[in-house]
């Protein structure tokens, strides 16, 4: 049960981080990107960085992978986000997210191997229609009529990079201490995205900075979607398999439209209501036909334990 609220949670913060990022999208999207990394680096560093610092050796062995889950989770999926609101509505936005769960679980099937039922692709295509459903308030069809621009080929960047960092997830997170990594990552990121934001203020000028007007909403990506949201869908992917965690994405619109109706008095339309009735049904038949990963066979007598990656790298 708990990865599944740790799933309902992500969806809950990366609705806001879509609600907030459209909402300061005066500023340019490199510097929101470095300023969420900046306030989640300094939430974490009175917590982790002992842990960081005895990891150290590790994480320079592990350098490959450390640096495939901070590009893609950390450093280039929400950039990418940020950027595509500069061009795109947050509704285009949240119609392509809809492509990560199918991505992922397309990865999942090629790169990991895993088995896959046509029951969890039937609930997949189930809670996608019931996503667009519900960005479209029961007009379907009125997807094609969406006006697409360059913010949607951006957009399709962060897809691709948050189905890559699933897997990378999968793969490789379980090496590396769980705050340790998070803070490792987030300044690691932080480093790669500074000289960006040094060209992207050579290009457009430094931006007009109001703390009244932008400080409480880059606190709130910084604290939320930037640390909680990273740390929660860590561990839910760990428990539950990349597919089955990121199937839990397709309830983004239904997310950002309780925002909308509870913040925005946006209006509550049957067809809204049915479209999430029917994204909870598609996740539910996902997240139930999902193998749950078989236990390890017992070594044979007298055979040596498999050792843990950690335990194969400390030797």
């Amino acid at each position: 049960m708990l990865p599944y609220l740790l799933m309902i949670m992500v969806v809950i913060f990366y609705a806001g981080n879509i609600l907030v990022g459209e909402a300061l999208n005066d500023l340019p999207p490199l510097t929101i990107a470095f300023a969420r990394l900046a306030v989640a680096f300094l939430c974490l560093a009175p917590l982790a960085a002992r842990t960081a610092w005895r990891s150290r050796a590790l994480f320079l062995h592990e350098w490959k992978p450390l640096l495939l889950l901070t590009l893609t989770g950390v450093a280039f999926f929400n950039t990418f986000i940020y950027a595509a609101l500069q061009f795109t509505s947050s509704t285009n936005v949240s119609v392509l997210e809809t492509l990560i769960p199918a991505l992922t679980l397309a990865l999942s099937a090629l790169v990991l191997r895993e088995r896959l039922r046509i029951l969890q692709w039937s609930g997949l295509a189930l809670s996608i229609l019931g996503a667009l459903w519900v960005i479209t308030d029961g007009q379907i069809f009125a997807v094609t009529q969406l006006q697409w621009n360059i913010g949607d080929g951006i957009m399709l960047g962060a897809v691709a990079s948050w189905a890559v960092y699933s897997i990378a997830v999968t793969r490789y997170l379980s090496l590396f201490p769980t705050f340790g990594v998070l803070l490792v990552m987030t300044g690691l990121a932080a480093m790669i995205l500074a000289p960006l934001v040094a060209l992207e203020w050579m290009a457009l000028g430094p931006p007009a900075f109001s703390p009244t007007e932008h400080l409480p909403g880059l606190l709130y990506l910084g604290v939320f979607p930037g640390l909680l949201a990273l740390l929660f869908y860590n561990r839910a992917v760990q428990q539950l398999g990349a597919a089955r965690a990121s199937s839990f994405l397709n309830f983004l619109p239904v997310a950002t439209m309780a925002g909308a109706v509870l913040w925005l008095d946006a209006e509550l339309t049957p067809a809204k209501v049915t479209g999430a009735l029917v994204v909870v049904l598609g996740v539910s038949i996902t997240t139930r036909a999902g193998r749950r990963p078989s236990p390890r066979p017992s070594p044979a007598p007298g055979s040596a334990h498999p050792s843990s990656p950690n335990e194969t790298l400390s030797n």
